[in-house]
């Protein structure tokens, strides 16, 4: 079984106007701009909807989400859920440690 089963395989990306705007730019046209609180419920509407296969936020929206929850989006394959950091800001992920939680792959060797 396809672990996307039931999703159309869409990307789309939650987020502040630059970043939807960042993604709108390189061909995702299912970026919207939400922040905050409304950011959070559509990020729980999308990942319900099974219409997509991976949904981009904005790490911002982490600070609206208890520990339980934020693991759960992490932890999710179907759809994949990845948060996005916005240049400057603090505690930004970066890449490498980003796909070794994700793939459990350390892309630094």
């Amino acid at each position: 079984m396809d672990k996307f089963e039931g999703s159309e395989g869409k990307i789309c990306v939650i987020g502040e106007r630059s970043l939807a705007l960042g993604f709108r730019l390189i061909g995702i046209i299912d970026s919207f701009e939400y922040t905050g609180e409304e950011a959070l419920n559509k990020l729980e509407e999308f990942s319900k909807s099974k219409k997509y296969s991976v949904i981009f936020v904005s790490e911002s929206v982490k600070k609206y989400m208890d520990t339980r929850l934020m693991t759960h989006y992490e932890s999710m394959m179907n759809p994949l859920i990845m948060f996005i950091p916005m240049p400057g800001q603090e505690n930004e992920e970066s890449l490498s440690s980003m796909a070794k939680r994700i793939l459990g792959v350390d892309i630094g060797r």
